[in-house]
């Protein structure tokens, strides 16, 4: 058992990186004898000025025949790492780098793989073949090289957590309070069960190298890059992109928020606003959300909820959440998905405290446990908040007129005299009830008392008039307290790009 233990270890780290969706950018085949045995040789290869990401894979022949080829990597500067025989695969950024390898910019210039061979018997030859990939700007996949689960399901995770890479603080093991590394927020992420985490620490990215570290290790739990963007008129989540964005928001000659959006569109990262509600001033500057100049049909999220503005007022809802500014922005007819941050800041936080990871808990429906697909589905708005984190709670909405359906997220025509049926599937809150927002209105008759069943589902008729309208479901325990938050369907609005 411990052979076979060993060989899949061993087979594991051979596995090769995800084929990439387009062709190399340069391809290197060779051949090997034993007149090789014990040299090693440089593959050479040209680097552009502007690639801020490289990727080899490389792969070779007679390992059957106990052939090892060693893999390396040399910059115009210098040594950039090593992983031996342990790797069929690297990426090297300006941000972080697969471990044995060093982040750093991507110089322009003559780069080469470094091979070593070990071994390779008298009479034996192997071919090999490293394929290079130049990447200039564009969205990250993330450090997870596959999906980590395929299929469409409700994914859970926490969107918004910060480590000692920004202001991250827990307990060392004398109990003295002391900057947090990133591994112990991404264990607690496991322990809680979560699908998914972004560790969105201040304007930085040097978590990422921890972060694309640690990622074989949790193959349950996917770690989406992000950063919180810090500025002097608010805080935003980026999603996706590991490059460097430039965060200096300001009067006088600084950044306009649209010069931000453009860099983010650039980069292909999904923007969050954050935390709107809060006031700005000199307890928390740039906390609430005063950017002008604000395109809001490019910003495709809202952090609706969040963890630390519970734990200070103890309600998901009031005028400090931000649920009202998002409301606001959907009565202008922008179309942009709510969603729900912990904004943790102590990965040691009792699992049953607002603001310990996973509390409150952002839910997407995608098409697989991906960095690309999650992403995806929170821009489609196939999204719903789990304000206490319960880990079972659900919640969905569907609606049907004139024989055509859609559910959160989608588009329904509903003309006028058209009878709109709505149909919201709960579970997990027993004794509870539903209501239904439309336009930002709660409306008495389409509220209603939830059984003491696991899952229900209850219909509400709206009647259609032509005109654009949407609506959403919410979701209270028998407390009355705000548990679960729903993402609109739009009702005769027009199609939204790439719709």
């Amino acid at each position: 058992m411990r052979s076979l233990m060993i060989l899949l270890a061993w087979l594991w780290a051979l596995a090769p990186l995800a084929a990439e969706a387009r062709e190399p950018d340069a391809v290197i085949a060779g051949q090997i004898s034993r007149a090789d045995h014990q040299t090693y040789r440089e593959l050479t290869f040209q680097v552009p000025p502007g690639v801020r990401r490289l990727t080899v894979e490389f792969d070779y022949e007679g390992r059957d025949q106990k052939t090892v080829i060693d893999l390396g990597l040399l910059g115009p500067d210098g040594f950039r790492g090593w992983s031996g025989g342990t790797r069929r695969g690297f990426t090297v950024s300006a941000e972080e780098a697969s471990p044995g390898y060093l982040p750093g910019p991507i110089s322009p210039g003559r780069w080469a793989v470094l091979i070593g061979v070990p071994n390779i018997r008298e009479g034996q030859g192997a071919r090999y073949e490293a394929r290079v990939f130049l990447d200039r700007q564009g969205p990250a996949a993330g450090f997870a090289d596959a999906p980590l689960k395929d299929g469409p399901a409700w994914y859970r995770g926490d969107l918004h957590m910060h480590t000692a890479h920004s202001d991250g603080a827990c307990l060392s093991q004398s109990g003295a309070k002391v900057p947090c590394p990133v591994y112990r927020t991404v264990e607690a992420a496991a322990a809680r069960g979560l699908d998914f985490i972004a560790i969105t620490d201040h304007n930085t990215t040097s978590q990422f190298e921890a972060m694309r570290e640690l990622q074989p290790a949790f193959d349950r739990l996917l770690l989406i890059p992000g950063r919180e963007i810090t500025t002097f008129q608010g805080h935003a989540n980026v999603f996706g992109p590991t490059g460097y964005i430039d965060f200096r928001l300001g009067e006088g000659g600084g950044l306009a928020a649209r010069d931000l959006q453009d860099a983010v569109e650039r980069a292909g990262g999904l923007l969050s606003i954050n935390h709107p509600g809060l006031p700005s001033g000199e307890l928390c500057m740039g906390c609430g959300w005063t950017a002008s100049d604000v395109d809001y049909d490019r910003v495709q999220a809202v952090e609706v909820v969040n963890g630390g503005t519970i734990a200070s007022t103890r309600s998901a809802e009031g005028p400090l959440q931000g649920i009202a500014f998002w409301q606001a922005r959907l009565n202008e007819g922008h179309r942009i998905t709510a969603i729900g941050g912990s904004d943790n800041h102590d990965a040691g936080l009792g699992l049953e405290r607002p603001g310990a990871i996973g509390r409150p808990t952002t839910v997407v429906h995608a098409r697989a446990l991906s960095t690309p697909d999650l992403l995806a589905a929170i821009r489609a708005g196939r999204v719903f908040i789990d304000v206490q984190g319960s880990g079972e709670r659900r919640l969905d909405l569907s609606a049907r007129a004139g024989g055509a359906g859609a559910v959160m997220g989608g588009d329904l025509a509903a003309p006028a005299g058209e009878r709109v049926r709505l149909a919201v599937e709960v579970a997990d809150v027993p004794g509870g009830r539903v209501e239904l927002i439309v336009d930002g209105a709660r409306d008495a008759a389409l509220s209603a008392a939830l059984s003491m069943e696991a899952h229900q589902t209850l219909a509400f008729d709206l009647a259609g008039d032509g005109a654009r309208h949407w609506v959403r479901a919410d979701v209270r325990d028998a407390q009355g307290r705000l548990v679960l938050i729903g993402n609109p369907i739009y009702l005769n609005w027009p199609k939204p790009l790439g719709g």
